[in-house]
């Protein structure tokens, strides 16, 4: 059954998009089933993964409209994951859903039947706390929140918190951090590295230890319709997202193991002689 992961963070330019598509591709290499949601009308993880987002007969925009079953609307990647594609359509579909009924519900009734076909499910989520990214929080098992060590950036993870926890309370109960991950992250600048220490103090293991270089590899991948790991798996950029994946794949195992082991019932009493 898959874990619905959201990659989201209100704020643009923090590397969201590379996380999704490469967390995907080193997942997919582990290997694991992974479907990528491109929920962006940008529709750049789509394009990153080598598919052309003006030439696609059906999208995401389809599915949240529910015009089209979901599987009806996958595609298959060359790195080895599957795809939900989106453009800019999806600008339209946020806005016919205004008005609906259970609009935030659209993406989780999507998602769930494709549930049992894969292990992960990565949502890209755009640069905005809109309907889209209500959509992709309420399907959400959890949400990795990507964030460049700036300042500008604690208060945009504030305003992010704030917002799952009002989520929690009102659509998504089990909603829950799946982690913070310092990106194009700069070991010479001092400003980076003081931010990087109060993230961790503030939130402890929440913070992967992976983190993300600035890599001049890892920015020219999407230019090639690829992902760092099928354009350069032994760039800096690569071994980060494949650190990234096995990280991710360590917590889920510490969670399966701690779900099947048993609490300890206290031993019946003898009885007396």
């Amino acid at each position: 059954m898959a874990r619905i992961i959201a990659i989201a963070n209100q704020k643009g330019g923090v590397g969201k998009t590379t996380t999704a598509v490469n967390l995907a591709a080193a997942m997919a290499r582990t290997p694991k089933r992974v479907l990528l949601v491109d929920l962006d009308a940008q529709g750049n993880a789509t394009m990153g993964s080598g598919v052309d987002k003006r030439e696609l007969q059906v999208s995401t925009c389809d599915v949240l409209l529910e015009e089209v079953h979901a599987d009806g609307a996958i595609v298959a990647t060359d790195e080895g994951y599957d795809l939900l594609p989106g453009n800019t359509d999806l600008t339209a579909a946020e806005i016919e859903l205004m008005d609906e009924e259970g609009r935030e519900q659209r993406l989780k009734r999507a998602l769930d039947p494709l549930r049992p076909r894969y292990d992960y499910i990565i949502v890209d989520c755009p640069p905005a706390l809109s309907l889209l990214t209500l959509n992709a929080l309420t399907a959400a098992d959890s949400v990795l929140v990507p964030m460049q060590c700036e300042y500008y950036a604690l208060e945009g993870l504030t305003s992010l918190l704030q917002t799952i926890d009002a989520l929690k309370a009102r659509l998504n109960p089990a909603l829950e951090i799946e982690g913070v991950l310092r990106t194009m992250f700069d070991v010479r600048n001092n400003l980076t590295n003081a931010v990087s220490s109060e993230l961790t103090t503030h939130f402890g293991d929440k913070v992967f230890r992976t983190i993300v270089p600035r890599n001049v590899r890892l920015a020219e991948a999407p230019s090639h319709g690829q992902s760092i790991i099928g354009y350069d798996r032994g760039s800096r950029g690569a071994v980060a997202y494949l650190g990234l994946a096995g990280e991710i794949l360590r917590r889920q195992r510490d969670r399966d193991l701690a779900a099947r082991t048993p609490t300890q019932e206290q031993a019946p009493m003898e009885s007396p002689a």
